[in-house]
């Protein structure tokens, strides 16, 4: 039997994350994946080909826009299988990369799927046959997650699409439901309205993307109301049943009045589920929660000594970035290393058209702990360079400690909000003050100055915004 000291189950961001720095600290590391190349759903199935689909349905959206600025375009031609094709080799190019760091790293990659023995040993299936059996002194569990399935929609039909379904890009239907409205079903909403989809989102709660900031979610509402054919909010979803025109699906809204309407195809895309099942882990003593989490400490460990876990797997946020942050916690924790996870903010972003990014403490949060906050809203209609991008739609949001001016949270709705927000994330985690944020110069005119500009809002002292002096 091989033997390693380490062993990493899953090859996504926090896998491959968790191998690549466990042997750059000096650890003999096996990686184990059904995929001949490291990635997991992010890369294969989730945030790169969405992004990339995101990228040509703004390029969609601009080419209609530009008609105001004096420009005019044709309607773009859709080529199907050629941005199926270069979607496809966005996928190739960076898990092939990432297949030539592992062999940098003499990362041993085993294609399989492997499940505890016990605490010290797999066993492996391996793709294409055979089996294998692999001695570790300690592993890591990285195994993600996957879209949640509910009964309702579980119909055999293949007009019935999850995430992994809606980015093989198979056709381009002429109606489509997209069940849920927050991070995925959103982001996919944009990108086949923008391909020519007649889409419409039905959303249970009472508003679209239910954990984000109301002020943040505002003027993205506005503008998907007029790309999109409907949203449907408050409204559940009774069942859906084949017809030969396509799906039959039955609403019920939140006055109990019922209807129903037949589209082409539906996207369910009502969250993620860990993959905690036939993992083996009733042979070791690792914990799972009643929602199939792995219970993890600080440092990731479980309750067996020799497991670590990460990622989706130990709970919400499912985000890549914290699996990869968490990632470098347990292989160094493995290594020897002081190190633990606990980070004071995590950023979130949603990729739409504006994007929505927070990070820390939001205004709801504050409202239920009732602890006192101040907040400063820069709008991007003040923004020089929101302006000349004709999207003044957009928004920053601080939010700050009244009594040490510590900025606590921020929030932002605009163009390139998932970029901008790195740096408000940087000022929470380093208890950065708003008079620090102020002085800060920034160049201008960016949309990175409307952080400096929400700050220069709070002491009343924003050139662009009328406000009265707060504090000298």
């Amino acid at each position: 039997m091989d033997k390693v000291q380490l062993a990493v189950i899953g090859a996504g961001p926090g896998g491959y994350a968790a191998a690549f720095r466990a042997a750059g600290l000096g650890l003999q590391v096996a990686l184990i994946d059904l995929e001949p190349n490291p990635g997991g759903v992010c890369l294969y199935r989730g945030c790169i080909p969405s992004k990339a689909l995101l990228h040509v349905a703004r390029l969609l959206a601009e080419t209609e826009e530009a008609k105001h600025w004096g420009l005019d375009f044709a309607r773009p031609a859709i080529d199907l299988d050629r941005l199926r094709a270069w979607k496809d080799s966005v996928i190739a190019r960076m898990t092939g990369g990432l297949g030539q760091m592992a062999k940098l790293h003499k990362v041993r990659q085993i294609q399989g799927r492997a499940r505890f023995l016990d605490a010290h040993i797999l066993r492996i299936q391996k793709i294409g046959g055979g089996e294998e059996d692999l001695s570790f002194d300690h592993a890591i569990l990285a195994t993600g997650s996957r879209p949640a399935k509910i009964p309702t929609f579980d119909i055999g039909s293949p007009r019935v699409l999850d995430s992994t379904g809606a980015l093989a890009l198979e056709s381009i239907p002429s109606s489509l439901l997209v069940v849920g409205g927050s991070y995925i079903g959103l982001e996919m909403a944009t990108v086949y309205a923008a391909l020519g989809s007649q889409v419409s989102v039905v959303e249970m709660m009472p508003g679209l993307i239910p954990m984000a900031d109301r002020d943040l979610v505002k003027p993205l509402a506005a503008r998907l109301e007029k790309r999109l054919h409907r949203i449907m909010l408050g409204t559940k979803v009774l069942g859906l049943q084949e017809r030969e025109q396509g799906l039959e699906v039955r609403f019920e809204d939140s006055q109990g009045k019922a209807s129903s309407e037949v589209y082409e195809k539906v996207l369910v895309s009502v969250g993620r589920r860990p993959n905690s099942e036939d993992l083996g882990l009733e042979n070791t003593r690792v914990k799972v929660s009643a929602r199939g989490f792995v219970e993890v400490d600080v440092q990731r460990r479980t309750a067996e000594p020799s497991i670590f876990a990460i990622g989706d797997l130990t709970g919400d946020p499912m985000l890549a970035h914290k699996a990869s942050h968490e990632a470098a916690v347990a292989a160094e924790v493995l290594a020897g290393h002081k190190a633990a996870f606990e980070p004071t903010a995590i950023p979130a972003v949603v990729f739409t058209d504006p994007e929505i990014a927070w990070c820390g403490l939001t205004e709801t949060q504050a409202q239920e702990q009732k602890r006192p906050i101040a907040v400063a809203r820069f709008p991007w209609a003040a923004s020089g360079r929101a302006t000349t991008l004709d999207r003044s739609e957009g928004l920053t949001k601080l939010i700050i400690d009244p009594d040490t001016q510590r900025i606590l949270g921020a929030g932002i709705v605009g163009v390139g909000a998932g970029e901008l927000i790195a740096e408000a994330t940087l000022a929470v985690e380093m208890a950065t003050l708003a008079t620090d944020l102020k002085l800060t110069i920034h160049p201008h005119p960016t949309l990175s100055e409307t952080l400096m500009e929400a700050a220069e809002v709070y002491f009343g002292q924003s050139p662009h915004l009328f406000t009265p002096p707060k504090r000298k």
